[in-house]
């Protein structure tokens, strides 16, 4: 299992201590190792990261889920609950850059391992503290997850038919991610100011904040004149029109969107019907946002009466933006996934088998990142760490697991 990077990145040289389970915590501590950075894995001996039972499990128990989301990562184990494994904690930061932890507000303090402890350790350490609702407010101690992230920042309530049931947005745990990616531009922010200052600091990312700062003109438009937005089903939208979701004549579902005159002009000349862009007709937006049932209706029946890849070419010829709804299916045959190599497949001996998972993201032309291995198996790098970095030698790594500290 090769853990070092096969060139100069732009993280080289930055260690990463990521105590976070699931999973917007590990989200950031990976982006980070696949740029470079050495992160470590500090898990509670015998069990283990949650994410490791998170998901679809593998024939070694650990799930795909943990293989993809904490590749590049080396594993150690310590017992964060024992004042030993404190005691290895502490003097694993003063040799780190960044550290990552999610748990409730005040737990790292009781055990003694708060920010004001790890910051006089080490003035220079940059640390990710993920919640569901921040350090701070009266909601702090609630427990976080992306459903209900979804829920409270805004964004739920605006998915799912016209008064029906509001649904979670892509059944999926988005929140989770998006923090995530937060999480780690706040930590390269601050690792950035302290190379001008030599000064650390925290980043607080709260789940429901990620959320609700991706809900666009949602609280300016509120603010403004107190109109609340409601679920407007998959084929109404405030700003576009048509803009939705279209059944096709062979049961697939493209998605159609208009935003500007010019590009309604161009789908109209797709389906063959160049007058509905006229300005007496549907030429212009408002009139367009203002008859919506209409112009959903002549796209609904065009779309109906053709199948999806007619739709498509049509489209793409005219320039009209259009897309298919793909399933994971779909999106393995896709070619444009293909060429970009959107997915990867990496071969994890542990497991025996070649792993597909999202390549790495954001794509840099000079130093991209890479992928040197999934998820490693628990406690698998616990004894390269604790010589090669904190140079204890066999006799006290035998003593720390008699104490059951590692």
């Amino acid at each position: 299992m090769n853990t070092v990077p096969s060139r100069d990145l732009p993280l080289a040289g930055i260690r990463v201590l990521d105590l976070a389970t699931v999973i917007a915590g590990p989200y950031a501590a990976s982006i980070l190792g696949e740029f470079g950075a050495d992160v470590i894995k500090v898990e509670q001996p015998d069990v283990g990261c949650s994410l490791r039972r998170f998901g679809t499990p593998t024939s070694v128990g650990d799930t795909v889920t943990w293989l993809g989301d904490s590749r590049n990562k080396r594993s150690l184990t310590v017992n964060l609950r024992l004042e030993e494994g404190q005691e290895i904690l502490k003097r694993l930061v003063a040799e780190a850059d960044v550290l990552v932890e999610n748990f409730r507000p005040g737990t790292m303090e009781r055990w003694g391992l708060g920010w004001d402890v790890l910051h006089e350790i080490n003035p220079r350490l940059v640390m990710l503290r993920v919640t569901g609702y921040g350090q701070t407010g009266p909601y702090k101690q609630r427990p976080g997850f992306a459903r209900v992230a979804h829920a409270v920042g805004g964004l739920a309530y605006l998915a799912g038919m016209p008064r029906g049931v509001p649904v979670t947005p892509g059944s999926t745990t988005l929140g989770d991610y998006m923090t995530g990616i937060y999480g780690a531009i706040g930590i390269l922010m601050a690792l950035r100011h302290r190379d001008l200052t030599g000064e650390g600091q925290y980043v607080d990312a709260a789940l429901y904040e990620s959320v609700f700062r991706c809900t666009g003109e949602l609280a300016p438009a509120y603010g403004k004149n107190g109109m609340v937005r409601e679920r407007k089903g998959p084929n109404n939208n405030e700003n576009a029109c048509p803009n939705g979701h279209f059944p096709t004549s062979d049961g697939r579902w493209v998605a159609i969107t208009c935003p500007t005159d010019k590009l309604f002009a161009r789908l109209a000349e797709a389906m063959g019907k160049p007058e509905l862009a006229a300005n007496h007709v549907f030429g212009l937006q408002k009139v367009r946002l203002e008859h919506h049932h209409d112009v959903n209706e002549i796209v609904r029946d065009w779309c109906g009466s053709h199948t999806c890849a007619e739709i498509l070419e049509r489209c793409h010829a005219q320039g009209a933006p259009a897309g298919p709804l793909n399933t994971i299916a779909d999106i393995f045959g896709d070619r444009q996934f293909h060429a970009r190599r959107t997915m990867v497949a990496v071969d994890d001996p542990d497991v025996g088998e070649t792993i597909i998972v999202p390549a790495v993201l954001p794509r840099l032309s000079e130093t991209p990142g890479e992928i040197r291995h999934l998820g490693p198996r628990l406690g698998a790098h616990t004894v390269d760490i604790l010589k090669g970095l904190l140079g204890l030698d066999d006799d006290q790594i035998a003593a720390l697991i008699e104490k059951k500290a590692i």
